[in-house]
């Protein structure tokens, strides 16, 4: 089995702020894991590429300080951070040509919408990897397994018939983002399945086991 890792050495050097959850530098934690175990051994080291082509997000609407919230907050280097993530999942995704596995841990980035940031997220570096693959592929299967439901993602390709998304989530009680009920379903006019899923996760013992206060 061929893999292959893509991953920025500077993409960690990004803060979002003192006391936000969202932090960078875990990806240059579990890095540093990989190295250390080993694991590298096992796959092709990537080198990232410099250039993005972004045809999903409007930049000056993205980027507009009139959006930016607690959630989302302007930083330091923030287009540069978007960039670094959004290229490495780019890569992971070129490479499916070549590999059966890509890894970027950078980015998963699935709340961002097409013009404004959203629970974290900035660029949506999925949305933009699965247009990728949808030149090189028929048909792209999706497959959410953050806690929060992936809903930048579905509502990106929600109806388009060439991908299928299924996340797996909490739903319920105000979770965020409000979204992703066992109901929501989207339809092909052409075809009886659904083009995505959802899946609603309950009773968890501790929703953020990763945030020390």
């Amino acid at each position: 089995m061929k893999i292959a890792y893509s991953f920025d050495k500077d993409v960690g050097n990004y803060h979002y702020g003192k006391n936000h959850p969202m932090k960078p530098h875990r990806s240059t934690v579990v890095n540093s894991l990989i190295h250390s175990y080993g694991l590298d051994k096992h796959m092709d080291i990537l080198e990232i590429e410099t250039n993005c082509l972004d045809s999903y997000h409007n930049d000056e609407k993205l980027f507009s300080n009139k959006i930016y919230n607690d959630d989302c907050p302007h930083f330091p280097g923030l287009k540069e951070f978007c960039s670094k993530y959004t290229n490495g999942t780019l890569l992971a995704a070129n490479s499916l040509l070549h590999y059966d596995i890509a890894i970027n841990w950078s980015g998963g980035m699935h709340h961002g919408k097409k013009n404004e940031p959203s629970g974290f997220c900035y660029k949506n570096d999925i949305v933009i990897a699965i247009q990728r693959l949808l030149k090189s592929f028929d048909k792209v299967l999706y497959i959410d397994i953050d806690i929060h439901h992936g809903d930048a993602v579905e509502e990106a390709f929600g109806f388009n018939e060439r991908v299928l998304t299924c996340s797996f989530h909490k739903y319920g009680d105000g979770f965020f983002p409000g979204t992703g009920t066992l109901l929501t379903n989207y339809f092909s006019k052409d075809k009886l399945t659904t083009d995505s899923n959802t899946i609603d996760i309950k009773d968890l013992k501790s929703e953020y086991p990763f945030v020390k206060k």
